[in-house]
């Protein structure tokens, strides 16, 4: 398992759990059961939940999910649901993983895909301590569950990742903290001319102007927003051509490379839209398209999902020009904040975007002298390794001062 360095202490360590006791005598229990009949049997209170959960995330909601389980799912998925009574109070896709990292180990993990960006689960608002307590109690009770409980992609600090701790702290566990990445986010008061002035140096924006104005030189340019659902195949055609055209489709990487990803996408595109979380733009160029942006508004959320570009005119910056102008979400008073999807490094939106939010994964031992033997080696093999990477780093630096 790659471990940030910064990130090996376990979270109880870090924050005070006063109240957490407290709130121990939930009346929640966990059903599981197969993820695939799940979401026809579930979708109408799905839906609800998403509406009503304290974490806005995209790729947990029913439209996404099911995009994926239908195309992208291998292996055996389950969905955990968490009840108070009749109630739902949160949803929870399951796998088991049969590596932890590189440590050949069979544990329970969130299921998730290539194209999912955010493993937060969908937890009512103030029930995120109930959800992971009768989530781990479910787990301890089942001979399949091995190991430990491994949830890959959760917002540091938010309400779902305090709730996971606070339930482990009272159930006497860990919550470890095992690796972090910074992402770049979009969240600010300010308008999106005034944003763009103050986040991008002078010089930069200097230069995509004068980018703007030679792309403006061989053609009528525009931006476009899908509008309908007529334009839904269309627009997905054009996106999935343009990506394909590029390095991803000369890689093998590019979504309509395969059969699978291809039908993935548009069934992804297309029940965002039905769903009312879809914002889709174009870069156009005499009417064909530069660059394409696929956006998925959750409010108070949303999440920067997929651009393509031509790499023909990869001299203007199209994809850069059409991020400038995805600014405009700043306008918006139901979106507070954007997350950009991107890795941790990613030059070009974290150019553009000035804010970041810590992703974090999180490991909790269930409950079982072998279960927690296992977790303890796992965490002890990590900081091993962690350790070893710091002093080859530091071994190198000296060599390279020298």
């Amino acid at each position: 398992m790659e471990t940030a360095a910064a990130a090996l202490a376990p979270v109880e360590d870090e924050w005070d759990f006063a109240s957490a006791a407290a709130c121990a005598a939930g009346s929640a229990h966990a059903l599981i059961c197969s993820a695939h009949d799940a979401p026809l049997r579930l979708r109408d209170e799905w839906v609800r939940l998403a509406g009503q959960a304290s974490e806005a995330n995209a790729f947990a909601e029913i439209w996404f999910v099911e995009a994926g389980l239908r195309h992208l799912a291998r292996g055996d998925v389950k969905i955990v649901e968490v009840r108070d009574g009749p109630e739902l109070i949160g949803l929870l896709p399951l796998t088991i993983a049969g590596r932890y990292g590189r440590i050949p180990v069979r544990h329970v993990q969130n299921w998730r895909h290539f194209h999912s960006f955010l493993g937060t689960p969908l937890v009512r608002a103030g029930r995120e301590q109930d959800f992971w307590a009768a989530v781990l109690a479910a787990l301890d009770g089942e001979a399949w569950a091995s190991s430990f409980l491994h949830i890959n992609g959760l917002v540091e600090h938010g309400p779902v990742h305090r709730g996971l701790a606070a339930a482990a702290w009272v159930a006497g566990r860990r919550c470890d903290t095992v690796h972090r990445v910074q992402r770049a986010l979009l969240a600010s008061d300010l308008s999106p001319q005034v944003y763009y002035e103050r986040t991008v140096r002078k010089k930069k924006r200097k230069e995509l102007k004068r980018l703007q104005g030679r792309l403006g030189e061989l053609g009528e340019v525009a931006v476009r927003r899908l509008a309908s659902a007529e334009e839904v195949a269309p627009w997905c055609d054009a996106f999935l051509a343009l990506e394909q055209a590029g390095w991803k489709g000369k890689a093998g990487s590019a979504l309509a490379c395969a059969p699978h990803t291809d039908a993935f996408f548009r069934d992804a595109i297309a029940g965002a839209h039905a769903a009312g979380r879809l914002e889709f733009l174009r870069l156009d160029l005499d009417g064909c398209p530069l660059a394409m942006l696929v956006n998925f508004l959750t409010p108070p959320g949303g999440f920067a999902f997929k651009i393509a570009f031509d790499e023909d005119h990869a001299r203007f910056s199209p994809g850069v020009l059409l991020k400038i102008d995805n600014l405009r979400l700043l306008d918006r008073r139901d979106i507070e904040w954007v997350d950009s999807c991107a890795v941790e490094d990613h030059s070009m939106i974290n150019s553009l975007w000035g804010e970041r939010r810590a992703i974090v994964r999180v490991t909790v031992p269930l409950a079982g002298v072998r279960r927690q033997t296992t977790f303890r080696l796992c965490r002890a093999a990590e900081k091993a390794s962690a350790a070893l990477r710091r002093q080859l780093s530091t071994f190198r630096a000296g060599k390279t001062a020298i």
